[in-house]
């Protein structure tokens, strides 16, 4: 299992891996063999967070072995809750663990093989370089099924105007290096009890995008093949459910984004009408 000091005892980052899984037996395990092979051959330290979302085949099964061979810890949902709060859940569990969230990073893809992990070492270099957000960038969306080409036309519009990191060209994809700093101080900048993530999809990673927004100094992005062969299963894809989402998650980053400016712009309003 890989330390997180180097030979001469000094301590390197930890990039802690994210995989939220539903019903994914068939391409879990070979992702995460995939995954070790890659933070070999770069010799970069890892721990994978995998969050098994009340899978009802034999997914779980299948993770739990690599357990005993890699870094990997795996959680469970005891009832269905959907990718966001999957994905909140990890994101809580790698800051909490994490002991220099300013060095360390948490990187989020999919478990069913089309984030293409061959993006990983291009995005650890980028990370290296000292970007806070690295955003895989899909660059050949032509290639995608129709119905999710027509939905992310629509999504794109919806999107437009957002207040995310400066540079972010795609605040569709979920496949992302974050620097952990910037989630950890978001999650910082929430009430008391409120969450990070409120819907799922498209959506979820629009609304972490925004939520990382004012904490981003730099963002970089690389391209990526993103390949809908290789998932063994059905798509779960639905491109209504999934505009509706994205349009009630942009609404509301809006209006989260009008108040801060008001509360922020209303004392400075008082005291210029006041001269």
């Amino acid at each position: 299992m890989p330390r997180a000091c180097n030979r001469k005892g000094e301590r390197r980052d930890v990039i802690w891996v994210t995989l939220p899984v539903y019903n994914e037996e068939h391409t879990a395990g070979v992702l995460l063999w995939r995954i070790r092979q890659l933070f070999g051959e770069v010799n970069r330290d890892f721990r994978i967070l995998a969050l098994d979302d009340a899978s009802d085949d034999g997914t779980v099964e299948v993770l739990e072995p690599y357990a005993r061979v890699m870094p990997l810890t795996l959680l469970r949902n005891q009832q269905r809750e959907g990718r966001g709060r999957s994905l909140e859940r990890l994101v809580r569990e790698a800051v909490k663990r994490s002991r220099y969230p300013k060095r360390d990073g948490l990187l989020m893809m999919q478990a069913d093989f089309t984030d293409g992990p061959e993006a990983i070492p291009e995005m650890l270099r980028h990370f290296q370089g000292g970007a806070d957000l690295v955003v895989a960038r899909p660059a050949d969306v032509d290639q995608a099924p129709r119905s999710v080409r027509a939905a992310r036309a629509g999504a794109g519009f919806l999107v437009k105007g957002l207040p995310i990191p400066e540079g972010v060209e795609d605040p569709l994809t979920g496949y992302r290096l974050y620097r952990l700093i910037v989630l950890k101080r978001a999650l910082d900048s929430l009430e008391t009890g409120a969450p990070l993530i409120r819907h799922d999809g498209w959506a979820a990673n629009v609304e972490l995008l925004s939520a990382v927004a004012p904490f981003v100094r730099r963002c970089e992005q690389v391209d990526v093949s993103v390949d809908y062969t290789r998932r063994y299963r059905a798509s779960r894809f639905r491109p209504l459910p999934e505009l509706w989402s994205v349009f009630r998650a942009s609404r509301a980053a809006r209006s989260e984004f009008e108040d801060e400016q008001s509360a922020d712009e209303g004392p400075n309003s008082r005291t210029v009408g006041g001269g």
